[in-house]
This record gives C-alpha cells, sequence and structure tokens, in this order.
C-alpha cells in the first residue's frame, strides 16, 4: 500500500485539495475566457436586440411612451450601468475580471470536497493514491458535470425565462442526485464483481448499472426547452460546447493537479 494512503492525514489532504483546486478553477477560467466569453457577448447583443425592438415600437405608437423610455436611457447611461436583464449593474469588463476570481474560489470549495472524498474513499481501497485521484474526478466529472448536462444543457444570457429560474435549478439539483446515484451504482456492482474472472463482465456490468439509473433518471424527470426558434442554433450549441468544455477542465485539471501533488509528497517522503 502506498506511503501517502498509511500517513497522510485529512489535514495533508485538505490542503493538498485547496490547492488542486485553485489550479483547476483558474484552469477553468482560462477556458471559460477563452471559449466562452464571445458566445456570451454575443448572446447578449442578441438579448437586448430583442429587448430594444418592443421599445422601438412603443415609442412609434404614443410621442409621451418616447419621452418616458429616452428618460430612463439617459439615466441609465448616466449611471454607467449595464442594462442587461434590466438590473445588472456590473459592466462586462468587471464580469470578465470576475469570471477568473469565480472559478477560483469555486475550484477551492470543489477541491475541499474532493479531498474529503479521497480520505474516505482510500479506506476501501487499495489503488494508489495518484489514480484514487484520477478515478475520483472522473467519478465527480460524471455524476456533477455529464449526467446533468445531457439532461439540462447550459443555456446563453438570452435563453430562458426568468419567472422559471428557481424550477430550472431544483431540476438541475435533482439530475445531480441522480449523476450521483448512477455512480454510486456503478461502484457498488464494481465490488460486487471484484472475483469476477471475466474482465467484460466486469466492465458491461459496471457500465449497465450506470447507464440504468441514468435512464430512469432522465424518465423520470420533466423536459426542460425555452429556447426561442429566433434564437441562433449554432450559437446555442457553441455556448453549450464551451460550457462543457469549462466545467470538463476543471473536473480534469482537479483530478491531475491533486495526483501530481500527492505523487510529488510521496517520492518527498520516501527519499
Amino acid at each position: 500500500m502506498p506511503l501517502a494512503t498509511v500517513t497522510e492525514s485529512l489535514k495533508t489532504l485538505l490542503l493538498r485539495g485547496l490547492l488542486a483546486g485553485l489550479i483547476a478553477g483558474l484552469l477553468g477560467g482560462v477556458v471559460a475566457f477563452t471559449l466562452g466569453e464571445p458566445h456570451v457577448e454575443a448572446a447578449i447583443e442578441i438579448e437586448e436586440s430583442m429587448g430594444a425592438a418592443p421599445d422601438h415600437h412603443a415609442a412609434e405608437s404614443s410621442t409621451a411612451a418616447h419621452d418616458h423610455t429616452a428618460a430612463a436611457t439617459d439615466e441609465t447611461e448616466a449611471s454607467g450601468g449595464h442594462s442587461h436583464g434590466g438590473d445588472a449593474t456590473v459592466s462586462r469588463t468587471g464580469q470578465r475580471a470576475g469570471l477568473f476570481l469565480a472559478t477560483g474560489l469555486a475550484g477551492v470549495a470543489l477541491g475541499a470536497i474532493f479531498a474529503v472524498v479521497v480520505h474516505y474513499a482510500r479506506r476501501w481501497t487499495t489503488l494508489p493514491m495518484p489514480l484514487l485521484a484520477a478515478v475520483v474526478a472522473g467519478c465527480g466529472w460524471l455524476a456533477i458535470q455529464a449526467v446533468p448536462f445531457f439532461k439540462y444543457p447550459a443555456n446563453p444570457p438570452a435563453v430562458g425565462d426568468p419567472d422559471t429560474v428557481n424550477e430550472r435549478t431544483l431540476l438541475w439539483l435533482a439530475s445531480v442526485i441522480v449523476g450521483l446515484a448512477a455512480v454510486a451504482a456503478a461502484v457498488y456492482v464494481v465490488r460486487r464483481l471484484a472475483d469476477q474472472q471475466m474482465v467484460s463482465v466486469r466492465v458491461i456490468g459496471t457500465i449497465a448499472a450506470f447507464l440504468l439509473v441514468v435512464a430512469i433518471g432522465y424518465v423520470a424527470l420533466p423536459g426542460v426547452n425555452e429556447v426561442g426558434e429566433d434564437f441562433p442554433a449554432t450559437l446555442l450549441w457553441e455556448f453549450r460546447i464551451s460550457s462543457f468544455a469549462t466545467q470538463t477542465a476543471l473536473w480534469l485539471g482537479l483530478g491531475l493537479a491533486f495526483a501530481f501533488l500527492t505523487e510529488r509528497a510521496q517520492r518527498r517522503a520516501i527519499r
């Protein structure tokens, strides 16, 4: 059994998880800024143009309405605020700068949870710690990212009814629970088939258990489609792909960084 598995405390793993999470969060921020920002900007422009159209028609129908709209616009411009969503107070420049702060903090929080999971998972396996970290990261990606995404993919700012945001959030949380249950079922089957000599049986059984729980969850959860027919399909899927890539980079970076730091600590301990 690896030395780190025996001697490293939860505190040590937590510190390592925080550092690995910070690295992963910054990596996710780079991917989000590179791939996602252009699509977010394009979606906001579409949202603003859609919101400006009704104001234009209202201005043509009434001079008083035109004066009211102009006054409101002048007030918004004078305050330096951004009109996206009607109540946004942070400029796009500030949002871009805060992107890395947000992904970094999310990575740190995720790294702490990840370290606790690894701490308890190592008691049930003889896998080396670096390999265990990669496996846990892969399971986390499946449960928290892949399963919810294919049921409820991310939407750009111009898509979605603000009145249903709470309902959509609860549905997303339910899909995460489905993902966690599917991964738990797969792990259970792996342990049950540990003595099975045929590798193909173990692989097929594990995949079947995972897909069965996911299929049941997908059927039980209602579908959500609030994308308007006039929204560009190419932009929609480019945004969703960039969102998926960002989360994938976060989980990949977390697993690899934690594994690297663990192996480095093991080598230093051996020396």
